[in-house]
């Protein structure tokens, strides 16, 4: 029969007749003849509780004491769990992260997996006993002994790492919502539960806060191949399928810590159009790409940067055959935009360019580490290549520069990535019924722009570069289309987003290096929402961005910044806005259903 790692949170363990019940469910799976190993959570609130013990006692407790304080509560779960699986005739062992064998590197309170000694558990699995692991611990690889734990998700993380390293059939990810939604059933409770969703939708969405399935569970996911079910904890239904492509033969030494880029893919077939100082006001970018999308015009990339005075920039990218139709449409639509009364005497400019290429790195890698982007830019402005349009997503960085740079620019990222294999331009996925999966908000992040930073190679470099010397993850990314000389230099603005907590001291440094660099103000604005729709089969669809805009202007909605990868459009629009903005979208592609789903409270 099958190897399987089932896991179950806190809420599926916070009493004796859930964890009886737990027991029930795991005994039922083995004696079908499988072989099985159970990581949990600890109980209910119980981490809560001993957080704030910890704080009664200090102000500032030191991390190491911390990790020796979180890791018993799992203890508690795994010893309790064995005990009601031995009461009911099922052979068990409970075992904690360290004697399993989950060796991590040497940082307390948040570490990464190195590797994964599994002889002990297959011995115990061959001697016919359910193992009971401790989630979200492990032992350090300094050889002293030392407790680790590995942060938010880490029962998650540790779940689908044992399944990696023990080849698993399966792994089993049992929660209290049945399986992942089409959103925040909280916030839309017609929200509908998915069949299967492959793990690079997946990515995007946990890292936009579905909390479902923790980012880093899915990256090891999707980097070994471990094919993934999210399961109701109170129910028999089949839940949620997450899908991997096989990876073969990858090594997993430093399983968490293994090479984030993959590949290097470029396309030299694409063309910009910009439409420059447009309205920023709600409608605009929805009548825009509705033309477009009325004239089977197909985009790539999408950006729209902060606005400047009363007016903004869209720019898009498309293949070069259908070039003189985008232009047509936009070239349309400008009249139209020019006599609008913000404008103040501007008119709106449509620029076309057809010499441009697209370079990305791809890779599940790149999650929670902010030098990957950096390390892009900074090799690109050591060939001496310019970036003129970037696009980010959890499993992508893409920059479009001059199509003359194409090659040097391959070559330069397979160096610094020491990509190996001949990269191709990319495939498009097989798109589903539904092209769009599901509707992220995301709540927690803050814009910072800077304006008038030189375009000249090596600006981003020196921004990200620094931002990621201070462990600052960066999200969203958009460079401005408009160009203003300063001083006989040309600039642009660039903006991005950061989460609050890391909001303050990002301006700070980054205040400090545009008076250094002569760079202009830097502009923080914690008033943002992010609002998202995801899914790998917009691809060679026109007129999902046209969609998801004209819903948001039908309700006055003002789009404040646009940014696209192939899976994903997101939109931020001001914070009172976005959960407005999440329920109109969700309802304008149809994935409200007439059944509430029960969350518990």
């Amino acid at each position: 029969m099958a190897l399987i790692v089932q896991k179950y949170g806190g809420t599926s363990v916070g009493s004796v007749e859930r964890i009886q019940a737990v027991a029930q469910r795991v005994s039922q799976a083995a004696k079908l003849g499988n072989s099985i190993v159970v990581v949990v959570s600890a109980m209910g609130k119980t981490t809560d509780g001993l957080v704030k013990l910890a704080g009664s006692i200090s102000h500032n407790p030191c991390r190491r004491e911390m990790d020796m304080l979180l890791s018993t509560g799992e203890q508690v779960s795994i010893a309790l769990l064995s005990m009601a699986l031995q009461e009911i005739g099922q052979p068990a062992i409970s075992l904690t992260g360290a004697q399993v064998g989950i060796v991590t590197e040497a940082e307390h309170t948040r570490a990464r997996i190195l590797n994964i000694e599994t002889k002990r558990l297959e011995t115990c699995l061959q001697e016919g006993k359910v193992v009971v692991v401790a989630g979200f611990q492990g032992i350090s690889n300094t050889g002293d002994l030392e407790i680790t734990t590995l942060g938010r998700g880490g029962s998650d993380t540790s779940a689908v790492a044992l399944a990696a390293a023990l080849r698993a059939d399966f792994c089993e990810i049992y929660t209290d919502v049945p399986g992942i939604l089409t959103t925040d059933p909280r916030l839309v409770p017609e929200a509908q539960l998915m069949d299967e969703i492959t793990c690079d939708e997946m990515l995007e969405l946990a890292s936009l806060g579905a909390k479902v399935l923790h980012p880093r569970a899915v990256e090891i996911a999707r980097n070994y191949g471990v094919p993934l079910v999210v399961r109701s904890s109170w129910t028999d239904e089949p839940g949620t399928l997450v899908t991997a492509p096989p990876q073969l033969g990858r090594s997993l030494v430093n399983l968490e810590l293994a090479r984030p880029v993959d590949d290097v893919e470029f396309d030299t077939n694409q063309a910009r159009v910009a439409l420059l100082r447009v309205p920023d006001k709600p409608g605009v970018a929805a009548h825009l790409f509705g033309e477009i999308s009325s004239q089977d015009v197909d985009v790539d990339l999408i950006i729209q940067s902060i606005h400047e005075g009363n007016t903004n920039d869209i720019a898009f990218t498309v293949l070069k055959p259908i070039l003189n139709k985008a232009e047509a449409v936009a070239s349309a639509i400008a009249p139209a935009l020019r006599s609008h009364p913000s404008m103040e005497g501007e008119e709106a400019e449509v620029m076309v360019q057809n010499n441009i290429a697209k370079v990305s790195i791809a890779g599940a890698g790149m999650i929670g580490r902010p030098g990957v982007a950096a390390k892009m830019f900074i090799a690109l402005a050591e060939a001496g290549v310019n970036i003129q349009m970037i696009s980010t997503s959890e499993v992508k960085v893409s920059c479009v520069i001059d199509s003359a740079d194409c090659d040097k620019a391959v070559a330069t990222l397979r160096q610094a990535f020491d990509i190996k294999s001949s990269p191709t331009p990319p495939t498009p996925p097989t798109p589903h019924t539904h092209p769009v999966r599901g509707i992220a908000l995301d709540m927690k992040q803050a814009r910072l722009a800077i304006r008038h930073v030189h375009d000249i190679s090596g600006t981003a470099a020196k921004i990200f570069g620094l931002l990621a010397n201070s462990n600052i993850s960066v999200d969203t990314i958009i460079q401005s289309q408009r160009c203003h000389i300063v001083n006989g230099i040309p600039t642009r603005d660039i903006a991005f987003t950061v989460t609050r907590m890391d909001a303050e001291s990002a301006q700070q440094m980054l205040q400090q290096a545009a008076r250094e660099y002569g760079w202009g103000e830097v502009v923080l604005d914690n008033a943002i929402a992010k609002v998202s729709i995801v899914g790998a089969g917009m691809v060679g669809q026109p007129g999902i961005a046209a969609k998801m805009f004209e819903a948001l202007a039908q309700h006055q909605i003002n789009i404040q910044m646009i940014t696209t990868s192939e899976i994903k459009i997101s939109c931020v629009v001001h914070e009172q806005e976005g959960v407005k903005a999440l329920q109109v979208i969700h309802q304008a592609f149809g994935l409200a259903g007439s059944e509430k789903v029960q969350v518990p409270a």
